[in-house]
C-alpha cells in the first residue's frame, strides 16, 4: 500500500492540543501539532519537526502526509485510538507552571507568562494543564464564566490597536457578549 492511497482522517485534538491522525478503524499513526510556526509529529519511533509547510499547504495536511508515508513504509506502527484516549494528560487540579514544558525559563519567557497570566485572571480564563506557551501556540484554557474549556491563544486575548479583546469569548456558546462585557472590563468597548 502507498502513502497516496492510505487513506486518513484527522481526530479531535486532545488537552495538549495534538491532532491524531487516524487510519482504519481508528487505529492512529501518529501525533500531529503546531508550535512557534513549525509542524511536529509524535509517532510510536519519538518526536519529528517537519518545520512550516509549504505556502498553501495546511500543515495538519503536511503532517497527516509524512505520517502516511512513514506509516506505508513501514517506520511507524499504528495504536488503538482508545488505548491514547485512555492515557492522555488529564487537567490539573491546581495550579499550573509558570511556562509550559517547551519554552525556554528566561527572563523574557518568564516576564510574557506573567503578563498573560494576569490577563487570563482579569479576563476570567484558566490554564488547566500547562503553564505559558507564548503568545501564538495553542493553550488549553477553561473559561471561568460557563465551564467551556478548549484550545485558545494568548496573542487572541491581548486585543489589538488599542481596542479590547473580543467579547465573543470561544464557540459554543457563554454567557453572551452583553454579559461579558458586563463582568469583565476588559471586553468594555
Amino acid at each position: 500500500m502507498s502513502a497516496t492511497t492510505l487513506k486518513t482522517r484527522i481526530g479531535e485534538p486532545d488537552i495538549e492540543c495534538r491532532y491524531p491522525v487516524i487510519i482504519g478503524e481508528n487505529r492512529v499513526i501518529g501525533h500531529a501539532y503546531r508550535w512557534h510556526r513549525d509542524w511536529l509529529v509524535v509517532t510510536s519511533e519519538g518526536e519529528h519537526n517537519l518545520r512550516r509547510p509549504p505556502k498553501g499547504t495546511k500543515g495538519i495536511d503536511m503532517a497527516a502526509a509524512y505520517l502516511a508515508e512513514e506509516y506505508a513504509a513501514g517506520r511507524v506502527a499504528a495504536v488503538a485510538l482508545d488505548l491514547l484516549l485512555a492515557e492522555a494528560p488529564q487537567p490539573l487540579n491546581g495550579p499550573v507552571p509558570l511556562l509550559h514544558p517547551r519554552m525556554p525559563a528566561s527572563d523574557r519567557n518568564r516576564a510574557g507568562a506573567k503578563t498573560a497570566f494576569a490577563g487570563l485572571a482579569e479576563q476570567r480564563w484558566r490554564p488547566v494543564l500547562h503553564g505559558f506557551p507564548g503568545s501564538d501556540n495553542p493553550w488549553y484554557l477553561l473559561c471561568e464564566l460557563c465551564g467551556w474549556s478548549g484550545v485558545r491563544y494568548w496573542s487572541h486575548h491581548r486585543g489589538r490597536n488599542g481596542n479590547p479583546p473580543s467579547a465573543h469569548r470561544h464557540d459554543g456558546g457563554c454567557i453572551g457578549e452583553d454579559r461579558v462585557r458586563a463582568l469583565i472590563p476588559a471586553y468594555r468597548k
